[in-house]
């Protein structure tokens, strides 16, 4: 179980790292500098860390629960320097999912070629191409602040989308409310992100 810990959990945080960086480096080539200048233009996993995800990323690990989630730092951005704040906003939200899809497929590719070499390196990349699934599948939920808020945004009638985007201002509290809802009925994670999940380790990763 320890060793399995020290070789997964820096894939994890570089999973996390590279959602972050995804957002940033897309906002850098729309003409957005402030990732670039807050220093975040890295994939090193220290910059982005975030010592709260972190923590709920380790303890939900070591808990063995069948689940494990965790967050890094977000990316600074600034939507007025873009030519489209509107549009530019779309492509830094979806750049973040986008790169955990990525990672997910790099992952299962790379299970499948160290399955007969490593056992543990094997499940330690299953874990990586799960977490990766899941930053995606739930980022691209469409509600403030997560990035699939950003994505419905970009296709909103140009009139409703300062109103959109001033939901941002309650977004911690609706990520509480969907984190309640998920503890007091984990039945709708299930039938959900569960199913999503279960489809992808059949459709992907050896039996």
């Amino acid at each position: 179980m320890i060793v399995q810990f020290l070789v997964t959990l820096p894939l994890l945080l570089l999973s996390l790292a590279a959602h972050e960086l995804a957002h940033g480096v897309t906002a850098d080539r729309l003409g957005d500098p402030t990732p670039r200048l807050a220093g975040r233009l890295t994939a090193n996993p220290l910059r982005h860390l975030d010592v709260m995800g972190t923590l709920v990323l380790v303890a939900t690990f070591v808990s063995q629960a069948g689940l494990f989630f965790g967050w890094a730092k977000p990316i600074p951005v600034d939507p007025r320097r873009f030519a489209d704040p509107q549009r530019g906003m779309l492509l830094v939200g979806l750049a973040g999912p986008l790169a955990n899809v990525g990672l997910a497929a790099l992952a299962a590719g790379l299970v499948w070629l160290t399955l007969d070499m490593s056992l543990m390196l094997a499940e330690a990349l299953a874990l990586v191409f799960l977490l990766n699934v899941l930053l995606a599948l739930i980022n691209l939920v469409p509600v403030p602040p997560l990035d699939g808020s950003r994505v419905l945004g970009g296709f909103l009638p140009r009139s409703w989308y300062p109103a959109w985007v001033a939901l941002d201002r309650y977004g911690t509290w609706v990520l509480l409310a969907l984190l309640v809802l998920l503890i007091a009925r984990p039945e709708v994670f299930e039938a959900t992100l569960g199913r999503a999940l279960d489809f992808a380790f059949e459709t992907f990763l050896p039996a």
